[in-house]
């Protein structure tokens, strides 16, 4: 398989968020609609999907230049703060106050060349991450962001809805209820990373650029047939998957479910996907899948030999997920970028 980075541009709020199981699922649908999108169609491809996946889609991450240097800005590994930060203070204030501030570095940055490291000046918090973003934003947006009280990199926006009954003309009880729903806001102008896996057998780039395309043309995710999930699109770029010598653990860019007795030390958040059907069977008598249990991405395994580990993504997929299409699958897989562990548990 082929590593590619495709960029992505938000040009809406997002009521889901953009992580790899589901930007799989999205693409399947393409695919389900446009034979051309893989060879041979989506059902050969769903059937020797457990053994050969066609295509690993990693979370969205952002995408960050700072002094004229890319860097993708992803999860702070689910690893003890302790692993990262060394406590040299003896004044017991003092250390509580470090704590607090290292644990607010939510993100760390990779650089270009996909290497990373645990260097405890690679590691940002919110408002790290958005003056980073506000230095290299364009006068526009800087004139059209000015003023403005309160300013984070990731905002939350409740949208208020309502349903009309056409008896009434008006809303009321029930589910003519006025409600609302939470969409979120990246900073203007921020660009998105996704990492694609692909099998050349099954698929080609441009296919899977033109799927993403369209995704982004009519909405991803929830509450797309009122305005979120828009995106454009950027540019391709081939990657050459990371090779560390000395590597001795995996951190994983979306989330899965890996495979049993081949890691001997985890460290992880637990992720319960509770997920739909899309499309027309949205509209079904039961749109519902079974829950499936991940661990979420940004999780950190250490293999009993990382040398095992033949291929650029490790997992296996969930089935059986749904009661409607026996053929359902949930993308269990994930991409994972090697490093080497500075200290161990």
């Amino acid at each position: 398989m082929k590593l590619y980075e495709i960029t992505i541009k938000p040009v809406s709020g997002f009521g889901t968020p953009l992580k790899g199981d589901t930007l799989f699922g999205h693409f399947c649908w393409q695919a389900a609609y446009d034979p051309k999108i893989l060879n041979g169609g989506i059902d050969k491809w769903i059937a020797c999907y457990g053994e050969k996946p066609f295509a690993v889609f990693s979370t969205a991450w952002p995408k960050l230049c700072e002094n004229g240097e890319w860097f993708y800005a992803v999860k702070r590994p689910d690893i003890p703060l302790t692993h990262i930060f060394s406590d040299t203070y003896k004044d017991k204030r003092k250390s509580m106050e470090a704590r607090k501030a290292n644990a607010r570095k939510k993100w760390i940055l990779i650089p270009n060349d996909l290497h990373m490291d645990l260097s405890p000046d690679r590691f940002k918090s919110d408002d790290d991450i958005l003056k980073i973003v506000k230095r290299e934003a364009t006068g526009e947006i800087k004139k059209y962001i000015r003023g403005k009280s309160r300013q984070k990199f990731l905002e939350d926006f409740n949208q208020a809805h309502n349903t009309i009954n056409r008896e009434t003309s008006t809303t009321g009880v029930g589910m003519f209820a006025p409600y609302a729903q939470t969409a979120t806001f990246y900073y203007p102008e921020t660009q998105l990373a996704v990492f694609v896996l692909v099998d050349e057998e099954a698929t080609d780039i441009e296919r899977v650029f033109t799927a993403l395309a369209r995704i982004g043309q009519f909405g991803y995710g929830r509450d797309a047939s009122t305005g979120c999930g828009r995106y454009d699109m950027g540019n391709i770029e081939l990657r050459e998957i990371p090779n560390i010598d000395n590597a001795d653990a995996c951190y994983t860019l979306a989330p899965s479910i890996p495979k049993k007795s081949i890691f001997r030390q985890c460290y992880f958040s637990p992720f319960t996907r509770f997920g739909r059907h899309g499309d027309i069977l949205a509209r079904s008598s039961n749109p519902f899948k079974n829950p499936v249990i991940m661990i979420d991405e940004g999780a950190v395994l250490i293999p009993n030999d990382i040398s095992t580990i033949k291929t650029p993504y490790f997992g296996r997929p969930a089935l059986n997920v749904s009661k409607v299409i026996s053929q359902a699958v949930t993308q269990g897989y994930t991409p994972w970028l090697p490093f080497k562990m500075e200290k161990q548990a």
